[in-house]
């Protein structure tokens, strides 16, 4: 099963919606003049989503082994409204889940 297919089944068991791939994105979030993320964004079109017709997502290595990879997933809901604001929106609630701990 390719990163893709796991993908869709995450959105699938999260989000209750069949999620088709339509394109993955690159993108690059630069704060302060330093990249704090460079990666891909895979799009998806959900199916009988109850609020939103795309979902957002990727995974990235963790430095937990239990958990060695963290699978990311944003829906396309206001005012997340592309790859860039999915990344932006995942960045800031990880921020405030650190400031919690």
């Amino acid at each position: 099963m390719s990163h893709i297919d796991d993908l869709g089944v995450i959105i699938h068991k999260l989000h209750g919606a069949r999620a088709t791939h339509r394109e993955s994105v690159p993108v690059k979030e630069v704060w302060d003049g330093q990249t704090v993320w460079d990666g891909i964004v895979e799009v998806f079109d959900l199916h009988d989503h109850p609020k939103a017709n795309i979902a957002y997502a990727w995974a990235h290595e963790t430095d937990d082994p239990k958990n060695p990879t963290r699978h990311v997933t944003v829906l396309h809901v206001p005012p997340i409204e592309s790859p860039i604001t999915a990344v932006r929106a995942a960045i800031l609630q990880e921020f405030r889940n650190a400031e919690t701990t």
